[in-house]
């Protein structure tokens, strides 16, 4: 028996280490490589919906995961300045016993932070963090990775693949695969996090809430493990870089929900422009990218995590069976380009649904209140149902 087949990863967030386990589980040797200096993730709330928890589950993290998530009952959507919900779609048991896992809510930084502790128990993943001066170099199926770490050591190695997981704004995907820059979506998400006590005489905690108006949405979270409610308000803005990048002045006008909000959160909003990634390169030999390196979009399915959890999934196998890297990242393409990319256009569209104006907006609230609390198990079962374990 030889050495173990050795794969390094750029990048230690949620994409890069759900893959690192996947592939100690195989027996892999995992080199993590990560330029800042420690753990870090932007934003607050992600969902973390069935098609993302059952891999999650299968990696052991589901004692973990349960712990320091929170699975809402269902999401209360508010259009304009209605008091009440024009409809609250089901969650809690129901999606749970229909999809065979639940869909729960969680801080960001728990679940890196929960992936991280996971992959510290294997002895098979080195995680180097602090990484400068980063060189791949790639001929034929030949590569060689060269780094300085935080000691500033000078580190190589001979990996059988090298998996881009450096986010949206991806150095492998540019650099190395010569993929293109991401792509500004014309808008920004809002992000903040207020006490429990703030919110919960204004919107009902047990669930997640969605308001809709054509200038902005937001959408609350509840956090209860950091006694907080997550906040995410996203707007339309043609600069991406205006400087200083203010928080928009959103008119509450009679959307006693919103002005409650607005008090809370103050000039506490965190911005982060919103970008695209749209390549048809997602590998060249014993190179490729997975999760926002490859395909960021738009939050609005609340997918971007999910499909980041859904490729390191699907790729750890193929990665650990095939005869080559290149072999393993052409059927990894084939099996999660179609899928992805239907993602990517449900989330635009939702986009577009979400800011209606009148009268569409008018059609659109009929149609949601028509269709019950419900249906959008039906509408989405592609999503929701979808294991990647059986589907690769």
């Amino acid at each position: 028996m030889g050495a173990p087949r050795a794969i390094t990863i750029v990048g230690a967030g949620i994409a890069g280490l759900t893959l690192a386990l996947g592939l100690a589980k195989f027996g892999l040797q995992v080199l993590v490589i990560e330029r800042n200096a420690s753990l870090s993730e932007f934003g607050a709330g992600l969902q973390i919906s069935p098609n993302a928890r059952k891999p999650l589950d299968r990696l052991g993290l589901a004692d973990s995961i349960e712990d320091r998530s929170f699975s809402p009952s269902g999401i209360d959507i508010f259009p304009g300045t209605r008091a009440q919900p024009l409809q609250t779609l089901a969650l809690g048991e129901e999606i749970a016993e229909r999809f065979g896992a639940p869909y729960a809510v969680m801080h960001r930084a728990d679940l890196v932070e929960t992936l991280f502790a996971a992959a510290k128990r294997f002895a098979n993943i080195d995680i180097a963090f602090g990484v400068n001066d980063l060189a791949i170099d790639t001929e034929g199926d030949r590569l060689e990775v060269r780094f300085t770490d935080a000691e500033d050591m000078p580190r190589r190695a001979r990996p059988f693949a090298l998996i881009g997981a450096d986010g949206v704004r991806s150095a492998v995907r540019t650099q190395v695969l010569g993929g293109p820059d991401a792509r500004y979506t014309g808008k920004i998400a809002w992000r903040a996090l207020v006490p429990t006590h703030a919110l919960d005489e204004t919107f009902d905690l047990r669930r997640t809430a969605l308001l809709l108006n054509s200038n902005y949405h937001l959408v609350v979270y509840p956090l209860p493990q950091r006694n907080a409610v997550n906040l995410a308000l996203f707007t339309h803005q043609a600069d991406p870089n205006p400087s200083p990048l203010v928080a928009p002045t959103i008119h509450t006008r009679g959307n006693r929900r919103l002005e409650v909000v607005m008090t809370a959160v103050g000039d506490g909003w965190t911005p982060w422009v919103l970008s695209e990634v749209m390549t048809d390169t997602w590998s060249r030999g014993p190179v490729g990218i997975i999760g926002d390196a490859a395909h960021a979009m738009l939050p609005f399915q609340a997918q971007g995590a999910a499909m980041a959890i859904e490729d390191a999934a699907v790729l750890a196998p193929l990665l650990a069976a095939s005869p080559n890297a290149e072999h393993a990242f052409t059927r990894y393409a084939a099996l999660r380009k179609p899928r992805v990319g239907r993602v990517q256009e449900v989330s635009r569209a939702n986009g577009r649904i979400f800011h209606m104006r009148a009268p569409l907006s008018l059609a659109r609230d009929l149609v949601i209140r028509a269709s019950g609390p419900r249906d959008h198990f039906r509408r989405l079962d592609w999503v929701y149902g979808y294991d990647p374990h059986v589907s690769s």
